[in-house]
């Protein structure tokens, strides 16, 4: 079976099992993990920010991240499409009282006058706008990605105004490496970001939030509250840290194969559209006399395993576990239909 459903389904490899089992543990909660402190310390250092907290999972540190920036009442500027929104589970409004305005961006990428026109006039009629979250890569964008650039405006608008920005960068290496970038810049235009380690860059489990000193006490206070602190966790985050060893520059080998599924793709005639390729992931848009969910069960039949990307979309996502004679593999049974 090839599996492109998604770059979460990857498992450790070799070299990261051991480092696993090699790993030194202690109680994270007391804060006496030694390989726990070793990731928190690396990623801070990665980002050019003061501190880290180890987290379960991506969305825990999102919702800790937008939670310790913000007040009930207030409201959250992202795009429509965001994984903070869509699939978190309605978590920001339950657990931090927070509502949304939504924003419909090409590709979900947002621009200074997106962002400064969501801006709330300070009127008690109105919920006060208090943080900008943007997605690098987009997801529901085909994996579009901000360029340090872009992000650089709307973080100056945005502070200038009193706002606070939240990254969440689920496939932040990604963009970095698709973009030639140095890390450290984002860390001047953001005040919390959450970085995942187990979709692209192939950890088994586990995020990291990194921010300022003051605000990672915060978090370290609502990972408590969230149910997510954990004791021994020094063999997930020995995961973690054999990944940003040896699994950042590889990215762009499942960029290249990516592209090579998406150029293909356009040539295949039951596709209507197949969305810009910039990382990881293919969105394609198949004719209306398809039925996504039988198209899905052929193609699973036929040995390649897909998602339902909404409509008429469906999505494939490569990684670790994808070589290039899978790509062949695959492009053979995605053809007649």
């Amino acid at each position: 079976m090839i599996d492109l459903r998604s770059d979460t389904v990857t498992r450790p490899t070799k070299g990261m099992l051991a480092a696993m089992f090699e790993a030194k543990v202690g109680d994270d909660v007391f804060g006496e993990d030694p390989t726990v402190n070793a990731l928190e310390e690396r990623c801070a250092r990665i980002f050019g920010m003061e501190k880290a907290l180890f987290c379960p999972s991506g969305t825990m540190t999102n919702q800790i991240g937008i939670n310790i920036l913000s007040n009930p009442y207030e409201e959250v500027i992202c795009y429509k499409g965001s994984h903070i929104y869509l699939y978190e589970g309605g978590g920001i409004a339950g657990n931090s009282g927070l509502s949304f305005r939504l924003i419909d961006a090409p590709r979900g990428i947002l621009t200074v006058q997106d962002v400064l026109t969501s801006i709330n006039p300070d009127d008690v009629h109105y919920p006060k706008t208090s943080i900008v979250a943007l997605e690098n890569t987009v997801n529901k964008g085909g994996g579009a990605c901000y360029s340090i650039n872009q992000i650089r405006e709307i973080s100056l608008a945005a502070r200038s105004r009193g706002l606070k920005m939240h990254l969440d960068g689920a496939r932040l290496f990604n963009a970095i490496i698709a973009r030639g970038e140095d890390p450290v810049e984002y860390g001047q235009y953001f005040d919390t970001i959450s970085l995942c380690l187990s979709k692209g860059l192939g950890a088994p489990v586990g995020s990291v939030l990194i921010s300022s000193e003051d605000l990672i006490r915060k978090a370290r206070r609502m990972r408590k509250v969230f149910g997510g602190g954990m004791r021994q966790a020094g063999y997930l985050a020995a995961a973690g840290l054999y990944a940003l060893d040896h699994h950042i520059d590889r990215l762009k080998e499942d960029h290249q194969r990516a592209m090579r599924l998406g150029e293909s793709l356009k040539n295949y005639g039951y596709i209507r559209e197949v969305l810009p390729v910039e990382t990881n992931i293919v969105i394609f848009e198949i004719h209306e006399d398809l039925d996504p969910k039988k198209y899905l069960q052929v193609l699973t039949d036929r040995g390649v395993q897909a998602v339902h990307f909404g409509g008429q979309l469906i999505r494939l996502v490569t990684s670790l576990e994808i070589n290039d004679d899978d790509i062949d593999r695959a492009l053979k049974q995605l053809k007649d239909f």
